[in-house]
């Protein structure tokens, strides 16, 4: 059994939903040991979020908190609880309204003054600052405020979001990131930290070239569907039995696709020859280039991509993905045994580490699951424990 990279880290998870969940599943992954703290009547949100379920659990639930123990606690009635789980904890992870921290006592400050060498990750839709800084914050707001949904989906059609919560999801990736950060400090400094992440903030940072293009040019970006801006040919072509993409990134590609066509003259005419002259003139290149590819089927193309070199790949439904020999000898579905479900598939974490890789020592915990065996670690006698349960703090 390999050592984990964050082994004795200890992360309490006062989070809930997807952001900040996500980014404890990163931390319990490599190796942190992550307390999930949830309010005793419902907990997680997302633990209602279904169907599907498996085994009483919401598959929403599921994806987000692997390699974590669950312990019920009342913050507002059982603060001495908590106090001693602040104590404890090298990392603290949340994703409340700044106005609900401040309220419950929760805020950076008041988690400092009880352990100073405290990680504070934190999470909102806005920020700790500014004139949005109270608001609440949802993916679905911060992809349209943030500029994702101006240039996502067809040219004419409306603005559209992408199909999962994928800026909770870089929101939680840029948190462990941050944290990281903070940790290698503290071993300089001693010190604690607070990493304040918002989800419009993310969403604003993966713009990249998109935002560039335009702080460059002073041009308002378009929608280009299943197209690039500023390559051509790169997007999804129609094929006599579905649809697959094509991304020619050079121009010896380019030229190597035309002789997969057969249209080597492609390659030389003056409208086509380098990628400039492409985007300039896709309006004409793009339906030659469709006429060809309805002449053959998807595996005969990518049959054909594969011997010229071609980039691009198949378009898969999700159970193909889950099919794909690439993404099982890469691990990414993994499968747990787990108390009420028996055994449950989760994706697998993206992260492979030669000398410290990660493991799937947990499946995401029940409602409470471990709470008499931590409030034990944290030394309540058995008394206690039966008090905290009877005033229905845990």
């Amino acid at each position: 059994m390999h050592d984990r990279s964050l082994e004795g880290l200890k992360v309490l998870d006062l989070s809930r939903v997807l952001a900040g969940p996500f980014a404890g599943q990163v931390l319990g992954d490599l190796g942190a040991e992550v307390i999930k703290v949830e309010f005793p009547h419902g907990g997680d949100t997302t633990r209602g979020w279904g169907p599907p379920f498996a085994g009483g659990e919401a598959a929403y639930y599921l994806c987000a908190n692997r390699n974590k123990r669950s312990i019920t606690l009342d913050f507002t009635k059982g603060r001495e609880v908590l106090e001693r789980l602040v104590k404890w904890a090298d990392i603290v992870l949340l994703n409340l309204r700044i106005d609900s921290l401040k309220k419950q006592k929760l805020t950076y400050e008041d988690l400092k003054a009880i352990n100073p060498k405290i990680i504070y990750g934190l999470i909102t839709g806005f920020g700790t600052s500014g004139p949005y800084a109270e608001k609440s914050g949802f993916d679905v707001v911060a992809q349209g405020m943030g500029g994702i949904m101006s240039i996502t989906g067809e040219p004419e059609g409306e603005p559209m979001k992408v199909g999962v919560a994928i800026v909770d999801v870089t929101s939680a990736l840029y948190l462990v990131i941050g944290i990281l950060s903070a940790l290698r400090q503290r071993e300089k400094t001693g010190e604690g930290q607070m990493v304040d992440v918002a989800l419009l903030d993310s969403q604003v940072s993966w713009l990249v070239n998109v935002a560039s293009s335009y702080l460059v040019s002073g041009n308002r970006p378009k929608r280009y569907g299943n197209q690039h801006a500023t390559i051509v040919p790169y997007q999804v072509f129609k094929v006599k039995d579905g649809y697959l993409i094509v991304g020619v990134g050079s121009e010896k590609q380019w030229k190597d696709f035309c002789r997969m066509l057969h249209k080597e003259e492609w390659a030389e005419d003056p409208r086509f020859h380098i990628n400039k002259d492409r985007v300039k003139n896709r309006e004409i290149l793009i339906p030659l280039i469709q006429e060809e590819m309805m002449l053959k089927t998807r595996e005969e193309w990518l049959d054909l991509m594969e011997e010229f070199a071609v980039p691009g790949g198949p378009i898969n439904e999700v159970d193909e993905v889950f099919a794909d020999p690439q993404v099982l000898h890469r691990e990414m579905l993994v499968k747990m045994p787990h108390p009420t479900a028996g055994e449950v598939k989760l994706v697998g974490s993206p992260i492979k580490m030669s000398e410290t890789p990660v493991s799937y020592e947990m499946a995401p915990p029940l409602l409470g699951q471990h709470t008499e065996e931590i409030l034990k670690e944290l030394g309540y006698s058995a008394s206690e424990i039966q008090a905290l349960q009877e005033d229905q703090i845990v």
